[in-house]
């Protein structure tokens, strides 16, 4: 779901942000933060881009659809 490049350059940043003193503890850090970071986002219920985009198309033509049988219902009731 996640893209890994993303997990591995949020994991970096936040061992980059470590004072300077922890250096020699920074490769274990950056791989903790990796984990933590691939198992708190893997947990969320989201969705991809395009599956957001299908969806969004699918809501659309199913609106349109709606408002040109609700006009046909109005049209029906009217006679």
């Amino acid at each position: 779901m996640f893209d890994p490049k993303s997990i591995d350059d949020m994991a970096s940043r936040l061992a980059d942000s470590l004072p300077s003193g922890l250096s020699n503890i920074k490769e274990d850090m950056e791989k903790n933060f990796h984990a933590i970071l691939q198992g708190a986002l893997g947990k969320l219920d989201l969705v991809t881009r395009e599956e957001f985009e299908v969806q969004k198309a699918v809501l659309a033509k199913t609106r349109s659809k709606l408002e040109a049988l609700e006009k046909r219902v109005d049209e029906m009731a009217a006679k």
